[in-house]
């Protein structure tokens, strides 16, 4: 009896390991887009252009999966070179002391909707890390002779003073929160 026991919990984690999937981010179909208003009558768009993501699931679900991302802060591009560097300086980002954000997940739950989950995890800016809630539509996924994609949409709102990113601290010209939208494809591993 001990034997078969044996058996049957080898063969367990035989099958759980074979069901787990790695996916890495295909940054060529994918974007990391934050928008925020300015002076309380318009909106600037910004995205950062360096990034590395990975994903891993547990068979076709996402239920359960794991996601975890790095994003170069030097990267962020406004359209706009001034502002861009000021973006970058102490006043924001201060990227040469803290070049680097993350996000890792802490677990992903489905809504009960079609294609719908609640992505929860640890956002890390200026070493500053706080839980967030991304809401999550899951694209599906498709198969070609470059293999298999898996496609994301992800969405969340911060307040940008929780990261001690306080310039202009009464948010009269530059808004306290800031609307991330992140399109993601994934390539299987």
């Amino acid at each position: 009896m001990k034997k078969v026991l044996i058996l049957l919990a080898i063969t367990f984690l035989n099958v759980n390991v074979f069901a787990q999937a790695n996916w890495k981010v295909d940054p060529y179909h994918s974007s990391l887009n934050f928008n925020i208003s300015h002076s309380g009558i318009s909106i600037v768009n910004g995205k950062f252009m360096e990034y590395t993501g990975n994903l891993t699931t547990n068979g076709e679900a996402l239920e359960g999966a794991n996601v975890d991302f790095t994003v170069k802060v030097t990267s962020i591009n406004t359209n706009v070179e001034d502002r861009d560097n000021h973006l970058r300086s102490a006043d924001f980002f201060e990227v040469e002391k803290y070049p680097e954000m993350t996000f890792k997940s802490t677990k992903i739950l489905a809504t009960g909707k079609p294609d719908q989950y609640l992505l929860y995890g640890d956002l890390t800016i200026k070493d500053v890390t706080k839980p967030v809630i991304f809401d999550v539509y899951y694209g599906g996924t498709a198969k070609s002779d470059q293999g298999e994609k898996l496609g994301l949409k992800a969405k969340t709102t911060i307040n940008r003073f929780d990261y001690n990113i306080n310039y202009d601290p009464t948010a009269a010209g530059i808004g306290k929160d800031v609307n991330i939208v992140v399109h993601l494809q994934f390539a299987k591993q």
